[in-house]
């Protein structure tokens, strides 16, 4: 084999994978600790003791039940080798990308844990937590996108995605990430929803746990899932414990996750954020739903039955659009409150640009409904971020007398979680 994929081999088998999971695990903990060694001194002894029982479970599996340096009973001439199907370019990353997204997003659990445990439930652990979290979906959403690629050019489904039990693992804390990362903004902001980014992190936590645990288990059948079932119990197990301890943090501390603050105005960017949050979970729900369902009947009535695309693309394609409309929505309304003037204003070109487009897509012969909105939708919302731009660039330009070029470079130095969200949004289009 080329050098490269008997690399690649060693996240292409259980037991490997789960050494590899330590090693990075590990590596990010410590990144952690020397990150915080001078400040939040009360937060971090207990987040690093969360890191900390997390590795122990993961080095629990790899001393007892998924063992990496195992003899074999006889010596063989040659290795296996590794499966042709993972001989792919995109798989030397897309597994890697996605580990290191999955075991990232420990760190910002171990943070919240360490907010409930130390009762510092000021902005200060959602800042951090927020951090971790970015980069906890940048490599997620690499990860996902290589796999989908791999699967478009390997396994001949005709397309990148087909709701495969495993793919849904990979986007299911994808999705409940993504609805943290806008709430977190809420919070930060206004103080409100400290109970509902908390169990947010907890339950993206739980999801890559349980994502985890769908690959490696042996419970369904996936051409991306490991066939060895040893570690599933444990992993179970290890599920219940986090989920039984996180909810009873939060009640403990329930007394101090009130907050006085709220939303003044329905037409607010708040608003927005919070129903942005409430599409997400909810698509989350729905995908989780139709994963588990045949498991769940397999379970109590014995018959074996599957959920296949047509499910998934019928409670998909109305959510996916809804939260399309919002991507052009949020980013153009005020915090707190918006005028009847600033709605005229900062919507009349977008919306006369997506029904133009509508109107084009229809002349240049295409008849079929949702492609037709969701063009629509895109050009509303490439509208909107557009002006949100050219407004910028026109005040810093006003403002501090700067080039195109030099106003552009000071909106990321000055504001740039707003403008590389703005880029985010412009890939997700």
């Amino acid at each position: 084999q080329p050098a490269i994929y008997k690399f690649t081999s060693l996240w292409g088998g259980q037991s490997g994978s789960l050494l590899f999971w330590v090693l990075i695990l590990s590596f990010f903990s410590t990144v952690f600790v020397v990150q915080n060694r001078k400040r939040n001194r009360a937060l971090v002894p207990y987040a690093n003791g969360v890191l900390l029982a997390c590795t122990f479970f993961f080095l629990i599996l790899v001393n007892f039940a998924a063992k990496p340096f195992e003899l074999s009973e006889k010596v063989p001439l040659d290795g296996v080798g590794l499966n042709p199907l993972l001989q792919n370019p995109y798989m030397i990353i897309h597994p890697p990308s996605l580990y290191l997204g999955f075991i990232c997003l420990t760190v910002p659990f171990a943070i919240a844990m360490g907010a409930l445990l130390s009762q510092k439930l000021d902005t200060t652990w959602i800042a951090a937590t927020r951090r971790w979290g970015i980069v906890s979906w940048c490599f997620l959403t690499f990860g996902v996108s290589l796999g989908a690629m791999w699967a478009y050019e390997e396994l001949g489904w005709g397309g990148y995605w087909a709701w495969d039990p495993v793919e849904n693992a990979s986007f299911l804390p994808w999705l409940t990430a993504t609805a943290f990362l806008h709430s977190a903004m809420v919070q930060k902001r206004g103080g409100m929803l400290k109970t509902w980014n908390l169990s947010l992190m907890i339950g993206t936590f739980l999801l890559t746990l349980f994502g985890t645990f769908l690959t490696r288990s042996g419970v369904i059948d996936s051409v991306h899932a490991f066939t060895e079932g040893v570690i599933g119990p444990l992993f179970l197990g290890f599920i219940a414990i986090i989920a039984l301890g996180s909810l009873t943090l939060i009640g403990w501390r329930s007394n101090r996750l009130y907050t006085a603050g709220q939303i003044e105005s329905p037409v607010s960017r708040e608003s927005a954020f919070i129903l942005n949050n409430l599409l997400l979970v909810g698509f989350t729900f729905t995908v989780l739903l139709g994963t588990m369902f045949p498991l769940l009947i397999e379970a109590i009535r014995g018959d074996r039955i599957s959920v296949g695309p047509p499910y998934f693309n019928m409670v998909a394609s109305p959510i996916g659009l809804a939260l399309l409309f919002l991507m052009g929505i949020g980013p153009a309304l005020p915090w707190r409150r918006a005028t009847s003037d600033h709605i005229k204003k900062s919507f009349r070109w977008p919306i006369l640009l997506g029904v133009v487009t509508a109107i084009a897509a229809f002349v240049l012969g295409m008849r079929q409904l949702l492609p037709t909105i969701t063009l629509a939708f895109a050009a509303f919302v490439l509208t909107t971020i557009v002006r949100e731009f050219a407004m910028g660039i026109e005040a810093r330009r006003k403002l501090a007398s700067r080039s195109f070029v030099g106003a552009l470079l000071d909106l990321f130095s000055r504001n740039g979680q707003r403008y590389w969200g703005y880029i985010v949004h412009i890939g997700v289009v």
